[in-house]
């Protein structure tokens, strides 16, 4: 038996492609919360309330998103 026919190369292959996907999606996602908070900041130091608003909707906005690709991620993970 070689190698080859052990191993389910498209499974694999699929496998890291959606892990890396996924991976750069949570961080390009969490990366933009991060922005929003910065702003928010800074909008509060200048006075600026429709951009601290919207800087704080951003936020709130990216951080749901990360919160539910870990919970999307869990599902996966405990389904299969």
């Amino acid at each position: 038996m070689t190698f080859a026919s052990i191993v389910d190369w498209d499974a694999l292959l699929e496998t890291v492609a959606v892990s890396v996907a996924a991976g750069l999606g949570i961080v390009v996602v969490f990366s933009i919360a991060i922005y929003g908070a910065a702003r928010f900041a800074e909008g509060r130091r200048v006075g600026a309330p429709m951009e601290t608003a919207l800087a704080a909707v951003l936020t709130v906005v990216a951080l749901i998103a990360c919160v539910g690709a870990v919970a999307a991620g869990i599902v996966v993970m405990v389904t299969r």
